[in-house]
């Protein structure tokens, strides 16, 4: 990089500004790193990593050289707030991965799961006893992308019905629907509801 570049970071204006911004990123790549991590990613989260760091000695080697400067300092601390926000938001449109949900439903389980398999998904129903006497309990594992989809057939049946959404840690065996990747759109994102 050149000497211009970082002659940037010590102006009033614009190092704030850049400091803020590879906040940002150097924040959203690590957040995705430990959700590849946690998922078994390696390689994915070692290359996130590796980003993550070059960007991070960026930033905070010259937010410390203008540690005179609070907007400097407001710039960095700002940009770690803002960049756990973007990488939450990174992850729930790439919504990679798979999820489990379980319904428990007083009068609709069998439907619900009559519903999904019609969808292509798979779903394991059996008979509970709850608080208030016999449910119907549906489990079911899904792409992430699809937990919407799936929560969508749960209303339709049971709007009452009782939903744990839960990443599984070990999958083996069964059938899991694989359909194409899609890019989400700024209108799909408003739309998902929080996991």
């Amino acid at each position: 990089m050149s000497a211009r570049f970082f002659a940037l970071f010590g102006d009033p204006l614009w190092g704030p500004v850049l400091i803020f911004g590879l906040r940002i990123v150097d924040v959203s790549l690590d957040t995705m790193r430990v959700i590849f991590l946690v998922r078994g990613k390696r390689t994915m989260a070692a290359a996130l990593g590796f980003g993550m760091a070059l960007v991070w000695i960026i930033a905070v080697g010259n937010a410390m050289k203008h540690l005179d400067s609070v907007w400097h300092v407001l710039a960095y601390a700002s940009g770690y707030a803002a960049g756990n926000a973007v990488g939450i938001t990174i992850d729930r449109a790439v919504a990679f991965g798979l999820t489990q949900l379980r319904i428990v439903s007083k009068h609709g389980g069998v439907e619900i799961a009559e519903a999904l398999r019609e969808r292509g998904y798979g779903a394991t129903e059996f008979s509970g006893f709850g608080r208030d006497g016999n449910v119907e309990i549906v489990e079911s594992v899904v792409q992430r992308a699809h937990v919407d989809e799936a929560l969508a057939i749960v209303e339709q049946y049971d709007p009452n019905a009782f939903v744990t959404v839960e990443d599984p840690t070990v999958l083996r065996g069964g059938s899991v629907v694989s359909r194409e990747w899609r890019v989400p759109t700024f209108f799909s994102l408003k739309k998902r509801r929080p996991m």
